[in-house]
């Protein structure tokens, strides 16, 4: 059935606009990547040279990139896991039947997603600032000595997960609530009436209806963690010793700092790439699991 051209009228519009900011920026991207475009070229277009793969053959070669890619992989690895698990537990209390002021907590557990990331990683930096932050004047009452959370990389980008977590657990936490209320009550209670635990209701009727939604999340959740970049540059800019620096970073500041734009550019594709192949690799292992 082909599409009416009312149908058509309807979409031009939407069309129109994906494809100026969306179509068109993505292919210049993907042509700047493969060339020298920096400064020079920025100032003189004759500067500019095509260089085919060199950016993606010399960015593979740095040593920094490797770093950046696997502190990105650890923020997800960490991070995701996390994410969920506090999402569906805050779900699965707020939809229990004991549950009061269900609208107060779901408004305040939400809040932190729609408040902007800048100015709550500044107040998350004050928070674990190593002299007068709350965090440390917290642990010094019961005889803790202080940690340099920001300071020290070992405890910088769990720092950054921590608030990362925090930050954006309440969006998957309306998803998951609306997946466990489309759940029949009718499984539950035929589950009581032969016996059936609290434990075993999760394992057998919870976790198995709430398959498609809890892959959707994590897929929406892991494409999101790859593209981390606003925690560590406004609480960090990728200290200390480059340990929180991610590929979104590396990007930024080849293209912004050093305006390497055609570096910058095969820096975006590479992680595009990535988001890509771990995204399918997590969808065919999901329909494997939900075949079997």
């Amino acid at each position: 059935m082909k599409p009416s051209p009312t149908a058509w009228l309807f979409l031009t519009p939407a069309l129109l606009v994906l494809g100026v900011f969306f179509v068109l920026p993505v292919i210049a991207a993907l042509g700047l990547s493969l060339t020298d475009y920096d400064l020079y070229a920025l100032a003189n277009v004759h500067n500019l040279r095509f260089v085919g793969l060199r950016n993606y053959w010399e960015l593979l070669q740095r040593p920094l990139f490797w770093a950046a890619l696997g502190h990105t992989f650890y923020f997800v690895l960490v991070g995701v896991p996390l994410s969920i698990a506090a999402s569906l537990g805050s779900a699965l209390l707020l939809n229990s039947p004991l549950a009061r002021m269900r609208a107060f907590f779901r408004t305040a557990l939400f809040a932190p997603v729609v408040t902007t990331v800048v100015a709550v990683a500044v107040i998350w930096r004050y928070l674990f600032d190593t002299k007068y932050g709350l965090v440390n004047y917290a642990l010094a009452a019961i005889g803790v000595h202080p940690v340099d959370w920001l300071g020290d990389p070992h405890w910088a980008m769990p720092t950054i997960i921590a608030f990362a977590v925090w930050k954006n657990f309440g969006y998957n936490m309306i998803i998951l609530m609306a997946g466990l209320q489309a759940i029949p009550p009718e499984l539950y209670e035929a589950a009581r009436i032969d016996g059936a635990s609290a434990p075993r209701q999760f394992w057998h009727i919870t976790l198995p209806m709430l398959r498609p939604t809890l892959v959707m999340v994590m897929i929406l959740t892991v494409a999101g963690y790859f593209q981390l970049f606003a925690e560590p540059y406004v609480m960090t800019e990728g200290g200390p010793l480059q340990s929180t620096v991610s590929v979104l970073y590396l990007m930024y500041e080849e293209g912004f700092k050093w305006w390497n734009l055609g570096t910058a550019s095969a820096v975006a594709f590479t992680l595009f790439l990535v988001i890509f192949m771990v995204t399918t690799l997590l969808l065919r292992l999901a329909r494997r699991g939900a075949g079997a």
